[in-house]
């Protein structure tokens, strides 16, 4: 009997938290549409999701909602010359997300939040979007 059906690689762990971060970043595009929470689009996306991603999913989503107005203020500060309307959403939602990983979650580190966003960028933004995103979250380094 293999006793290590259970255990979880490293590999599928990063793998699982990085289809929880895409999922997050998802739900906070949508936000950045209308502003208003959407727990039914939530529960949809997380569902068969593992708990553990489940509760970063929620952390994410529901941080940067409540920490919109300060998130934006910090993305206008360093986005100076270009205003915030011509941010590109999904480019705004990925600075949201990885600036409320940096500032509220500690224990992921800086390079990490930064690296998966600019993996996400590269996935879902244009060419010239991941240069933009790393200038505008290297004035946050810890």
């Amino acid at each position: 009997m293999d006793n290590n059906k259970n255990v979880v690689s490293r590999e599928d762990k990063i793998k699982q938290r990085r289809n929880a971060r895409e999922i997050a970043f998802k739900l906070v595009f949508e936000y950045t549409f209308n502003n208003e929470e959407n727990r039914d689009m939530l529960e949809e996306h997380i569902e068969g999701v593992l708990p553990d991603n489940v509760s970063y999913i929620n952390e994410v989503y529901f941080g940067v909602i409540s920490h919109y107005d300060e998130l934006i203020e910090h993305i206008k500060t360093n986005t100076q010359n270009f205003a915030l309307d011509r941010i590109f959403k999904v480019d705004l939602a990925l600075l949201l997300l990885a600036l409320y990983e940096i500032i509220y979650m500690e224990k992921i580190p800086y390079k990490v939040s930064v690296d998966e966003a600019l993996t996400l960028a590269e996935k879902y933004s244009t060419e010239k979007s991941s240069n933009y995103i790393n200038g505008v979250l290297a004035k946050f380094s810890r």
